[in-house]
């Protein structure tokens, strides 16, 4: 009798268990309705919008230079370039709405009118914006997707750039910010073979005597590495004026994909 005894109770705080991972699991789920919900009101992020391309002047109420941070998260990148520089337009990119809702709620708390959230693909870019509408681009700690199976799916790898080059401004730059030294190395690999212009290779940003103020803002996940004793690496560099093929630039053999891959 004890042995069955110990068995029901068991089952029990089994079912008990259960029932309370799917009770937060409810809530979780419940919350990010009630998110995706509340950034459909929010008068600074678009969600899939039309007829964007050239008129993001209206969007913002002025006609100042327009910065992008690609994968945004919760915006942190964003909102900390908004607030150090009022006299230009930042718009975080990304297509998880409840991540997205975190920022915009904070841009419009503060405020900081200069500060904005499109919610879609990455790789839908050129449905936005026209040529040369985006002067700078800032890529922050990007899924690095480690396996060479996945690398065309690396926000720099040659596929991405080509994607970015018309919409980028004369002169405009790309910034990258990673703990990955794969993506780190992976990208100068990209810069070299695809004639890219190198401004600036940090490859230990916090090793420095004195951290440049643009590379002081930290995201959430920044913090979490940093922690962790992670290296945080810095990349900037420029498109060359030919037009990319990325089908046609070379990369070092470890860094392309199997054949066959997508």
């Amino acid at each position: 009798m004890l042995y069955y005894s110990a068995q029901l109770s068991l089952s029990a705080t089994r079912l008990q268990y259960s029932a309370g991972k799917n009770t937060i699991f409810a809530a979780m789920g419940q919350k990010k309705l009630q998110r995706f919900a509340e950034i459909e009101t929010f008068p600074n992020v678009l969600i899939y919008p039309e007829g964007m391309p050239g008129n993001w002047h209206t969007f913002f109420k002025n006609d100042h230079p327009l910065t992008l941070e690609l994968a945004c998260g919760k915006g942190d990148y964003t909102l900390g370039l908004a607030r150090r520089y009022p006299e230009k337009n930042f718009l975080g990119v990304d297509l998880k709405g409840n991540r997205i809702w975190r920022g915009a709620k904070t841009a419009m708390e503060e405020p900081l009118p200069n500060a904005g959230f499109l919610r879609t693909q990455i790789d839908k870019l050129a449905n936005y914006f026209a040529p040369g509408e985006i002067s700078e681009i800032w890529i922050t700690f990007p899924d690095p997707f480690l396996r060479n199976s996945k690398q065309k799916k690396r926000l720099t790898h040659p596929k991405f750039l080509q994607l970015y080059q018309p919409l980028l401004a004369k002169d405009g730059t790309i910034n990258l910010k990673t703990d990955s030294p794969e993506l780190y190395i992976f990208t100068k690999e990209v810069i070299e073979a695809a004639g890219c212009i190198l401004i600036e290779d940090i490859p230990d940003i916090y090793a420095m005597t004195e951290v440049p103020p643009l590379l002081q803002i930290r995201t959430f996940y920044e913090g979490m590495h940093l922690e962790d004793g992670r290296t945080i690496r810095y990349l900037k560099f420029r498109l060359p004026e030919a037009p990319l093929d990325w089908r046609e630039i070379k990369l070092p053999s470890h860094a392309e994909a199997t054949e066959g891959d997508d």
